[in-house]
This record gives C-alpha cells, structure tokens and sequence, in this order.
C-alpha cells in the first residue's frame, strides 16, 4: 500500500487482511514513520529506515497510547541517530540500562540498616550458634513489649542498644552517627553497649564485602573508631565467683528452688564450667548418660560441637529433668529458657553472697579446680578455652577418658563440700574408648 497522511480516521480504519499475519500503512508526512497491525487488531506506530545496508525496524508504540504528533517527533528523533551513525537500537537500549541503574541506586541508597542487618542474620545464621544468633536479635528488638521481667520498673521491655540505628539509612551510618550512638549507650548500659559494637563491626565488615552495600560505606569500618571505643569504656575484668566455704550455701538455696529446670542448670554452669549460652542451648540428643559424655556447641566456632565428660551427679541432675522438648533446659512452652541471671542473683543474696553471674559459675569452677592442682590445660579443654601455647596447641591430645579423670575429681570434690549427700550409681560409668 501507498504512503498516506496518517489520521486518526485512516488508522482506525485500517484492518489487516485475515490471510496476512500483518499489513503496514506508511505515513506520507514523515519518512519512515507506518502504521503496522495483524489479523487481531493491534495497530502501533513503526519507525523503519536503513542503518549500515541494512533494514531496521523498531516500535515507537501503540496507536492508542501514542498520538500521531508524538510518533512523527519520535520517528525524526530514530532518524536523527541514523544520520549520525548511531544505531538507535543501541541507543534505547544503553538508555533503558541507565534508568534501571538509576532506580537501583535510588532504591539502594533508601536500604535501612534494619533491612541489610535482616539479610546479614539470614545469610550468617547457618553458621552462629543458636545463643549468639539470639544475641543479635536481642541487641536489635524495638522493646515495647508488656512483661513483668527486664523492664526497670517499666513493664514493657526495653529496646536493644542497636534498636536505635535499624531505621537509619544504610548510607547515613557512618563514624559520626556511631559515636553519637555509642555516647548515648554509654550512659546507662555500657556493657551491653559492649556487646552490640562488636555485632556492629562483623555486620558492617560484612556489608563492606556485599556487591550492593559496599557502596553506601567508607573504605574504612565506621565502627572502629577510638571516639566510639572511648564512649563505652573499657570492659574491667569481673571477679565475682564462688568461694569454697560458699559451696554449702549456695548448693542449699539452688536446690530448694521450686523451678528444678532452672536449679539444675545453674549447676550443670557451675559443675562443667561450659560457658552459659553453651549450656542454655543444650540439647538432649547432645546427652550420652550410658557413655557418659556432653557435646557443647559453640556459638560462632566449631559448630559440631566439643565433647567433655558427664561426671554422675551430673547424670543424676539430667535424669531428674522433664522432657519437655528438643532442649534440655526448657520452659513450660518447650522453647529454651532465658539466661537466668535474676534467679542466680537472688539464689545469691538469699546465700549471703554479695555478686554473682552465669559467667561468674564458669569462672568458680576454674578457680575451685585449683584446689586439686588439675593441670591447667585439662581444665582449659574441659571449660573450652582455646589451646595458650604452641606444645598444648599442636602436641598434646587428650581422649575424654583422661578429662573424666580429672573431672571427676573436681565435681566430687564441689559436691563433697557443699554437703551434698548423693549416692554412688549402681554401676560406674563405662570408658570412652581412647582415640
């Protein structure tokens, strides 16, 4: 068909012929401009030309989207690039390429810290014990929530040191910004503060690795500052611990307590010297009462887990337990309990005991251990300290068996001095093979 002026009439008119797959009209006003339709009736502007000896075609759009007036300038626009010798093909396409990279950037500068700090747990959780997963959902919980513990008096509780920064832009949290925050921690929490700046330089160096957050930081960890250290001070070495002559006091009021789960978990703290966050997260497939071994994770290293003895009383506490769920200490609901700090402290004060933590048990079994003279690095192996010279490190290995040794001793000892009167199991617990 001929070139026609195109008009809204002629091109409603225009039909496609039913044994065609498509039919053109070509507009007379401007060159290359058409019409191009099919048997189903879906016109739409063309513009076609010769780009290099060689036809191009490309849609300027739908006839009902697009006015004749827009597809002629278009149609001039394409003829335009031709006649530079560009090809306008490649022209929409690095003009598509860079919209899209200007709406990435939009939509990545916009990414809150609460958005990449949900993507770092995602992405690290396989590889964290459950405790210290927990810890970095506890350092950034928004707090507000009705509950008579942990609240000061408030009966909600209280926000996590972190909470704060989750709504800032990615981009925004910079040295500045957290030093600002750490000042603020630092005046009324500043060991929890502690524990949510070291969080708070993983996940940034994290970030500083991510193809789309890399760009929003500096070169170097707004995190590690001397400014931000100051705010929060130094951490002071912590002295709280059991004493010998404390044993039969503090045996008296941990076992009396209503809440044998959280009685005996005390003392497993006490008697393994596992860190807390090991116990609390024990489980009871992690419990071998007919070989008489323990396998504690670790929070964020050897994840399968490290083997010590299981000395009787121990054995003697577990069996005693309800089997609530998966998790050996576990409330009513079946979930794991809470580290329970309070309980202790007020196990403590009711014992005539000025200070003690969970921490502070794992710290008593070291130094009650000295009464023994066990060697140093089987203590060590058993509360799971990492190895402090190059002989213990790469030369010495020690089977359970040798631990249970030593172990024994030490729990027999605690317990025979805190009056405890527990009868010997029927039978002794069977060895672990060496190796």
């Amino acid at each position: 068909m001929g070139k026609v002026n195109l008009t809204s009439g002629r091109i409603a008119d225009f039909k496609c012929p039913s044994d065609k797959k498509q039919a053109f009209l070509w507009d007379s006003a401007q060159p290359g401009l058409g019409i191009r339709t099919t048997p189903a009736g879906k016109p739409a502007f063309i513009f076609q030309s010769e780009f290099q000896g060689q036809t191009l075609r490309m849609t300027i759009g739908a006839t009902n989207v697009r006015t004749i007036s827009e597809a002629r300038l278009k149609a001039r626009e394409l003829q335009s690039l031709i006649d530079d010798g560009r090809d306008p093909r490649q022209v929409k396409a690095e003009r598509i390429a860079a919209d899209l990279a200007k709406r990435d950037l939009a939509r990545t500068e916009g990414i809150t810290v609460g958005e990449a700090w949900r993507e770092y747990l995602e992405d690290r959780r396989d590889k964290w014990g459950i405790r210290h997963y927990q810890d970095h959902i506890a350092k950034a919980k928004p707090g507000g929530e009705p509950s008579c513990r942990g609240t000061r008096g408030r009966g909600v509780t209280i926000a996590g040191p972190l909470y704060p920064l989750m709504a800032l832009p990615l981009r925004d949290l910079n040295a500045a910004a957290i030093a600002s925050w750490a000042a603020e921690e630092g005046k009324s929490r500043p060991t929890a503060g502690r524990l949510a700046l070291r969080l708070l330089k993983a996940f940034l160096a994290w970030c500083m690795e991510h193809e789309t957050y890399n760009q929003l930081l500096p070169a170097a960890n707004p995190a590690k500052t001397k400014k931000t250290r100051e705010a929060l001070g130094e951490a002071q070495a912590k002295s709280d611990v059991l004493l010998k002559e404390q044993l039969p006091a503090w045996f008296r009021e941990v076992r009396r307590m209503p809440n044998q789960v959280t009685s005996a978990c005390l003392q497993m703290m006490l008697l393994t010297g596992a860190r807390p966050g090991e116990i609390l997260a024990l489980r009871w497939d992690d419990v071998d009462t007919k070989w008489g071994l323990l396998t504690l994770r670790e929070t964020t290293e050897n994840l399968k887990g490290r083997q010590i003895p299981l000395p009787a009383y121990l054995v003697h506490l577990l069996e005693s337990l309800p089997r609530r769920s998966e998790w050996v200490f576990a409330s009513k609901r079946g979930s794991p309990i809470v580290s329970p700090n309070e309980q202790l402290a007020e196990i403590a004060r009711a014992a005539g005991i000025e200070h003690l933590t969970p921490h502070g048990l794992r710290r008593s079994f070291k130094s009650l251990s000295e009464w023994l003279d066990s060697p140093v690095g089987v203590v060590a192996q058993i509360m799971g300290h990492k190895p402090s010279a190059t002989a213990e490190k790469h030369y010495t290995v020690r089977p359970v068996d040798l631990l249970r040794v030593h172990h024994n001793r030490i729990v027999s000892w605690i317990i025979e001095h805190a009056d405890i009167e527990f009868p010997a199991p029927a039978a002794p617990l069977r060895m672990v093979a060496a190796g």
